[in-house]
């Protein structure tokens, strides 16, 4: 796994306004004065102004009950102050995706939610293969499983700092991230289980590799500072593989 010398932005989780919600993220501490909360339907995401993106996010996969479609457009927020994020809702280009932290696919009960999924607030410098690979795998696992339980999940951003991949600070303001995080949750008490990882933000990311990626959640606790709403049990818990897509899963 690829880590250069980084510095970690270590917010605290809030809870999110999700009324629908069994469960939601705690906050041990209140995040930096340049971090703020975005509130949108159904997900949270966490943006630094100082980065000009999100340093984590956080929702609520429930059964899926809804078909709506993606929107095909990319927006800035009109919300949030033009320093706080991206200059411009463009392609990327040299072989980066406009990366969702939180995939569209997982809000299709509502249109505005979709619509919501698709401001650049959610989006950041994803390398093709690992967006279409690794990073799709764990977004289509969600998809599975949360017909199966409701599925707390929560992730961020590891910004490191290696300027060679950094190509979008002049056309978007943005640094690439050297890797993204992602924690699952399902189950509760005695029968509450968790799974990890930390993917490189690589083209060498791709579903064959996801687990290698595979972390505790302790692991990831230590590493950017959070506190991670799961039992203690559960946070040293790593399995050998990442969880299989149950047969005759519909992943659309």
């Amino acid at each position: 796994m690829r880590y250069t010398v980084f510095t970690l932005v270590c917010i605290a989780l809030s809870a999110c306004s999700q009324p629908q919600a069994r469960r939601d993220a705690s906050a041990a501490l209140p995040p930096p004065a340049n971090v703020r909360p975005l509130h949108y339907e159904s997900f949270t995401v966490w943006l630094d102004c100082q980065k000009r993106g999100a340093v984590k996010f956080s929702y609520n996969a429930q059964r899926d009950s809804g078909n709506s479609k993606r929107e095909s457009g990319f927006y800035l927020d009109p919300q949030v102050p033009a320093e706080c994020q991206q200059t411009n809702a463009k392609g990327y280009g040299h072989d980066y995706d406009r990366g969702h932290l939180v995939p569209a696919n997982h809000l299709d009960h509502s249109e505005t939610a979709i619509k919501q999924s698709n401001t650049m607030t959610n989006i950041l410098p994803q390398a093709a293969n690992m967006n279409r690979g690794a990073w799709l795998l764990t977004e289509e696992i969600i998809e599975c499983y949360r017909d199966i339980d409701e599925l707390l999940v929560i992730g961020g951003v590891i910004w490191g700092n290696n300027p060679a991949d950094d190509y979008f600070v002049q056309s978007h303001g943005v640094m690439t991230p050297d890797a993204f995080w992602k924690v699952i949750i399902r189950g509760h008490g005695q029968d509450e289980r968790a799974i990890a990882w930390i993917v490189p933000n690589s083209q060498e990311a791709t579903k064959k590799n996801l687990d290698r990626y595979l972390v505790t959640v302790d692991e990831i606790e230590r590493l950017t500072g959070e506190k991670i709403p799961v039992a203690d049990y559960a946070k040293h818990d790593k399995p050998s593989a990442s969880w299989v897509l149950p047969r005759g899963c519909d992943k659309s």
